[in-house]
């Protein structure tokens, strides 16, 4: 089982999977070497992301420990972007790379269409505060079902703020958050719905984004179509997905995140 896909700048996270009787050999061997940028992801992430997909897998609860890792030999190249040298930037890997391993986990497995694969990571703030979330997308399609609408995927577990508490402890209007129709991919199983996020800035402020999906979109799985790649503008002008700004009372920021990908071609569905 062997897959690859690649981040927005373009660095490529490439997998095999062998399973030979009880035991199974995940390689990231043909990984991108590591990055100037801040996209490396520590190896204790990459364990732990190789660990998430496999107690998906697992017909039943299982305990997370080490054990879980006893019949899995994983192999990682070093000062990959998954094995970085010590002095390489991590932050972007932990939220965002580690998304991108399991994406091509699951796509060497062929169980779903791609997730979101990003946590959109949105920071505002000034000399007295600062504030971040993260903002949910479309789950990828399975065999079983479509995918999930606008909620935070994989390792993305944060819950997002009340618009009323938002609004009341920040100089923010939150004018838009609802389900983006229509982004996640076709297929006899379609992918989950992105969201539109949509906010109103009462002050100047400086604002970061760290988001994935915006070149590269989620794949679809056995034929269904690819979710649609997330879009970030500022009063209407596109933003890349990875972004530090100013801005000023009045502006208006709109990330629209990614949908997931379909399972299974569309004329399956009437089988």
């Amino acid at each position: 089982h062997v897959f690859e896909d690649t981040l927005d700048d373009g660095h490529r996270i490439a997998v095999r999977l062998t399973i030979r009787g009880d035991a199974m050999t995940i390689d990231f061997s043909g990984t991108a070497p590591s990055v100037e940028s801040n996209l490396n992801a520590p190896r204790a992430v990459t364990m732990a992301a190789v660990i998430y997909v496999l107690r998906c897998l697992a017909a039943r609860p299982i305990p997370l420990n080490s054990g879980c890792l006893e019949p899995v030999r994983v192999v990682i190249p070093e000062d990959s972007i998954l094995d970085p040298r010590e002095g390489r930037a991590v932050a972007a890997g932990n939220v965002e790379t580690s998304q991108r391993v399991v994406d091509v986990l699951l796509g060497a497995l062929g169980v779903a269409g791609a997730s979101q694969g990003t946590m959109n990571n949105l920071t505002f703030g000034n000399a007295d505060f600062g504030y971040y979330e993260t903002i949910a997308g479309g789950a990828g399609a399975t065999a079983e079902g479509d995918g999930a609408s606008a909620v935070h995927t994989h390792m993305t577990n944060s819950r997002i703020t009340d618009p009323e508490i938002l609004e009341q402890r920040f100089p923010v209007r939150l004018r838009r958050f609802a389900v983006r129709r229509g982004s996640g991919g076709d297929g006899a199983h379609r992918g989950g719905d992105g969201v539109i996020r949509e906010i109103e800035f009462l002050a100047g402020l400086s604002v970061s984004l760290i988001a994935e999906r915006r070149k590269s979109a989620p794949y679809g799985a056995k034929g269904g179509a690819p979710g649609q790649r997330g879009e970030d503008t500022l009063d209407g002008t596109p933003i890349p997905g990875r972004a530090s700004f100013r801005v000023r009372a009045g502006q208006i920021l709109n990330i629209a995140t990614p949908g997931g990908g379909g399972y299974g071609a569309p004329d399956e569905s009437s089988s």
